[in-house]
């Protein structure tokens, strides 16, 4: 809840346009983050795995400040550049270090059954922070202006990163150097035909959240008002929230979220404001379903490499978030879900059924024992 409730989230487009900032100066900056975030992934996974994933979560937290103090004193195009390449090496120490923290944690509490069930409620909470961080930007802004969000942000990072020294870790075993543990990761991703399938949908369905950066617009071509934006939007991570914390379930995921598809395309269709309660539910379907494939997924990993190869999902959704991209441009709201329907058409095979507790019923390969260690 503390690393998401950061007021500059809401206000940092408008930071860059009142510094002076072109569109083309803009859109570099969003392309440099993502270029860090795409190559800085699944080494910082690897990371995690090799020394600590608790604190590579506080270094997450760390180097977040440090990139939103950056842009705070040095508005200009190249400290919003440095900025942007500390926030997406921030990403990347805490994408997959989190979630093999969490599921350790409960493996070692004998509860590991509970993995979708807490994760769904930890993303609920970053998804419910968005709410606090509106009211904060707002109030904020209208007090000291950029500098003020920008400050009070870097506190609520460093806060998080305090907070998150108190995470218990799970004793591992002795690792091994961090190639080979990178080499550990990346072999249990490719040779395990479970994790390879799981791995890959997970980064298909995490490529959808990119989605969420059109929910304005979408309201703005539906003809709301564009003062009532943001009211109107907001029901939209609420459902969101509500959709992570029922993750785990044993549903038909691929129903799911091939039915809400259909029905946000539906409302493509007609553009009427109405249909932001068809959005709202479609988000609260994709979240169970992104929660519950996360789950699924690390109930399948074996190996002691297990942020490296989550990481990998994640580098997966940076790569093809830029098909989601190439969707809106081509087509809006009715290419996107189209785009979702063929995501949800690979879940059933990728993904399976769960079985006991959720686990689904293991295929083993001849090459599994590779990346398995006693």
């Amino acid at each position: 809840m503390l690393s998401d409730t950061v007021p500059i989230y809401q206000l940092y487009a408008l930071l860059f346009v009142a510094t002076g900032l072109s569109d083309a100066e803009v859109s570099a900056l969003f392309a440099i983050w993502s270029t860090v975030a795409i190559v800085a992934e699944v080494p910082f996974g690897a990371f995690a795995d090799r020394f600590s994933r608790k604190w590579s979560v506080v270094g997450s937290g760390v180097c977040q400040a440090a990139g939103y103090a950056v842009w705070t004193a040095l508005p200009g195009f190249t400290g919003f550049a440095v900025g942007f390449v500390l926030w997406g090496v921030g990403g990347a120490m805490s994408s997959g270090a989190l979630e093999a923290l969490l599921h350790d944690g409960l493996v070692a509490a004998g509860a590991p059954e509970h993995f979708g069930r807490v994760l769904g409620r930890v993303t609920a909470s970053g998804l419910l922070a968005q709410i606090p961080a509106a009211l904060l930007a707002t109030v904020l802004f209208a007090t000291g202006g950029f500098a003020l969000v920008g400050w009070v942000s870097v506190a609520a990072c460093l806060t998080a990163a305090l907070v998150a020294t108190r995470l218990p870790e799970t004793p591992r075993p002795e690792p091994e150097s961090y190639l080979a543990t990178l080499r550990s990761g990346w072999s249990e991703t490719v040779r395990v035909r479970d994790v390879r399938l799981a791995v890959l949908v997970v980064a298909m369905l995490a490529a959808i959240d990119a989605f969420e950066e059109y929910f304005p617009l979408i309201a703005a071509d539906w003809r709301v008002p564009t003062v009532w934006v943001p009211l109107a939007t907001l029901a939209i991570p609420l459902a969101g929230a509500a959709g992570a914390a029922l993750g785990g379930t044993r549903l038909p995921l691929g129903v799911l979220l091939g039915g809400s598809a259909v029905l946000l395309g539906a409302a493509g269709l007609v553009g009427h404001p109405a249909g932001l309660a068809v959005v709202a539910v479609f988000y609260g379907v994709y979240r169970l379903v992104l929660v519950t494939a996360e789950a699924r997924l690390q109930e399948r990993i074996t190996g002691d490499a297990r942020a490296t190869v989550t990481s990998v999902a994640g580098l997966g959704g940076e790569v093809f978030a830029m098909g989601v991209y190439v969707a809106w441009v081509t087509g809006g709201v009715s290419a996107v879900s189209i785009a979702v329907l063929m995501v949800a058409f690979l879940l059933p095979r990728a993904l399976g059924r769960a079985g006991k507790h959720g686990r689904s019923p293991a295929r083993p390969e001849p090459d599994d024992a590779v990346v398995s260690r006693p």
